[in-house]
């Protein structure tokens, strides 16, 4: 069992060789984080051995502003655009997919920060290189005190929390008059105890740990209401009119799901590629794989498999920019697309494994990490295919979605 109180000191801003990120623009955020890849690349096994990121990826990460992504101009921060956020969160994701779900779990936590009141906003942005993780799923309890609440519970797949500030804990309070009110509390990590829990087989490395509270008061101004938020309201005035954030925010994760699986596909495509020429195929007479037939069929029919992932998601990328109204149906059809890219993402790589040969099975050879990374993001509530299906489907049948996460 691991205290959250432990310094994070190993991770905090280790200086990157070669690095030299602007702090005040996002414009070659990108080309920081290409520049990075091998670094995180050479990571990723002992990622996903150690159950969390490395510290020397958090703090490349941190030094090219990825971190700054969705963190309010006034702190420091990129609002980076949605379309430069999906380019960037592929880039980490291909290099690492446990790297890369910590990122795009922690950019994410950044923008529902900037819809907490302002007084949190200005407790919790302190830097703009602010690390906040934080879960949906209301596990954890709080009852109303005077000034706040009591929060007590345990709440898993903290991804990231042991290399973060603050995590946005999300509480249901219980009543007698109806169903339970779920709201995000954002508690400083080091109000939280850490639960040494995170034994998976896929982003095995994202350090999803549990996290516990133990008598933990928050103050009221530290409180956002789930069920407004889903409807549009929030409580912060600084960024109530800024159109950045009026996007609606499970949309935003879905800009920032659907990269993840293009990255980790892209990058097992491109290993595949280059591994066939350095391979033959066993008990056959193929001396080296590309020239074979069945490779490219197998090559062909995984990169379309990608190619219609990525016209999915620039389709509504472009649509979420265009910062237009959405009705119940756009969002429906926005999530139901999440799902079918990571579908098709896995898709793709399970082809590509299974014409790897056994000695993919090397802990070494990526992508028998990406299968599993892969398979796990389509288990993601949010994310599963088939259940994102089912709620567009509904919505096209003319039938209420059956849930206000839209």
């Amino acid at each position: 069992m691991t205290s959250a109180s432990t310094p994070r000191s190993e991770s905090d801003h280790v200086p990157v060789p070669g690095l030299d990120p602007d702090p005040d623009s996002d414009s070659q955020l990108l080309a920081r984080v290409r520049e990075i890849r091998p670094l995180i690349e050479a990571h990723a096994l002992r990622t996903e051995q150690r159950r969390r990121v490395t510290a020397e990826v958090v703090a490349a990460l941190t030094e090219a502003g990825v971190y700054r992504m969705n963190v309010p101009r006034r702190y420091g921060g990129y609002q980076t655009r949605p379309r430069t956020q999906v380019d960037t969160l592929a880039e980490v994701a291909g290099a690492c997919g446990s790297a890369g779900f910590t990122a795009l779990i922690q950019a994410g936590c950044a923008f529902i920060a900037a819809l907490f009141p302002d007084q949190a906003q200005d407790e919790i942005f302190t830097s703009p290189d602010v690390r906040v993780g934080g879960t949906l799923v209301p596990d954890a309890t709080a009852v109303a005190v005077d000034g706040g609440y009591l929060v007590n519970g345990t709440s898993g797949f903290a991804t990231g929390c042991q290399d973060a500030d603050w995590h946005l804990l999300t509480v249901r309070v219980e009543s007698d008059e109806g169903p339970p009110e779920v709201l995000w509390t954002a508690v400083p990590m080091s109000e939280l105890e850490i639960l040494d829990d995170w034994h998976v087989s896929g982003l095995a490395g994202s350090g999803s740990n549990s996290v516990v509270a133990h008598d933990v008061l928050v103050p009221a101004h530290r409180v956002l209401p789930v069920q407004p938020l889903l409807a549009g309201e929030f409580p912060s005035k600084a960024n109530a009119d800024d159109p950045f954030y009026r996007v609606p925010v499970l949309l935003m994760f879905c800009a920032w799901t659907a990269p993840h699986a293009l990255g980790v596909a892209r990058a097992s495509l491109a290993g595949f590629r280059d591994r066939i020429h350095r391979r033959g195929i066993t008990y056959t007479f193929h001396a080296r794989q590309h020239e074979a037939a069945v490779t490219h069929l197998q090559t062909a029919e995984a990169a379309m498999k990608i190619s219609c992932a990525e016209l999915l998601t620039d389709d509504f990328v472009a649509r979420i920019e265009a910062g237009e109204p959405f009705t119940p149906e756009e969002r429906a059809k926005i999530r139901a697309q999440t799902g079918y890219v990571a579908r098709l993402c896995k898709e793709a790589v399970d082809l590509v494994a299974s014409a790897s040969g056994a000695s993919s099975l090397r802990l070494e050879v990526p992508v028998q990490r990406a299968v599993r990374d892969l398979h796990a993001l389509n288990l993601h509530s949010f994310v599963n295919p088939t259940t994102n299906l089912e709620l567009y489907g509904r919505v096209l049948s003319g039938l209420d979605a059956g849930t206000p996460f839209l």
